[in-house]
């Protein structure tokens, strides 16, 4: 296939799942190893951070006004009803820290499994089950919480701690994780998938521009690296393509994401898990032996 073809596919991939309950790392995996792509190279480990990048731009541009107004109002909030502790600011990077100091000490537990089918079809599986139970049982529960600024200091944390399980285990989905904390929080479904929303944006910046220098700077595996300066004009062009198409993709999808759950809920995204799962199981076992 045309290289510049395959760098559409998956910029569209990477703006199709990355805010999707549906990992993702797993897509871009499994799209990846039916490409044959070269996994091992440093030049498309680097392609896939960058388009990702493309995705965070798109979710900033449209929480934009929202963040905007949360820095405006920090800390007393818009009411005057809050403090250093408990607004969305604040809760927003506790929940981001909650899950950044774990996972930096499970480095190696999460570079173990980063790139492997098995645990992501177990954890897509898995996921999917918990999403489908948590949101059938929200549903039928009062939720105490409709709004991001109605949040306790004790559930941005349990849903910071709960996005954690999304590194160590690829194909959790940060987005499930985040979601389904959330719900079990008692947040309702659009302040769930808000909060969600937020705490990824930093979570997000902070892993992609890491892994970034990673790839670029892997300290002693010299032979690993790849210096930006050297790269051929193809190359750019290619990373262009995927970084814009995951920026266009994903503004509409998270417009679309938004809307969806909103009258629909979460069902249909754990049933897409589930059945992707076994089809990774049963259909994917040439491709899952192969990884």
């Amino acid at each position: 296939m045309n290289i510049y073809l395959i760098s559409v596919l998956l910029g569209i991939v990477e703006g199709l799942t990355e805010f999707l309950p549906v990992s993702s790392t797993a897509h871009l995996r499994i799209t990846e190893a039916l490409l044959h792509l070269d996994l091992a190279s440093p030049y498309w480990k680097m392609y896939s951070i960058v388009i990702q990048l493309g995705a965070i731009l798109a979710l900033c541009l449209l929480f934009l006004g929202r963040i905007v107004e949360f820095l405006r109002t920090f800390p007393q909030g818009e009411n005057h009803d809050k403090n250093i502790w408990t607004h969305p600011v604040s809760l927003t990077t506790i929940a981001f820290v909650c899950t950044a100091a774990p996972s930096l000490l499970l480095t190696k537990l999460i570079s173990k499994h980063l790139e492997n089918l098995t645990v992501m079809a177990i954890s897509l599986f898995v996921g999917g089950v918990i999403m489908w139970v948590v949101d059938v049982w929200s549903e039928r529960t009062e939720s105490s919480v409709t709004d991001v600024e109605q949040m306790s200091l004790l559930q941005s944390i349990w849903i910071g701690l709960c996005q954690t399980l999304s590194a160590v285990f690829p194909g959790a989905s940060r987005s499930m994780t985040t979601i389904a904390a959330g719900q079990i929080a008692g947040l309702s479904r659009s302040a769930a998938l808000e909060f969600s929303f937020l705490v990824s944006i930093p979570t997000m910046i902070a892993a992609t521009g890491y892994d970034l220098v990673k790839t670029l700077h892997p300290g002693h595996h010299a032979a690993a690296t790849i210096a930006p300066l050297v790269m051929s004009g193809q190359d750019w062009v290619v990373l262009a393509i995927g970084f814009v198409v995951s920026f266009i993709v994903a503004l509409g999808v998270v417009e679309w994401f938004l809307q969806w759950v909103r009258r629909h809920g979460f069902v249909l995204f754990a049933v897409y898990r589930i059945l992707l799962a076994i089809a990774l199981f049963t259909l994917g076992r040439g491709l899952l032996h192969a990884s």
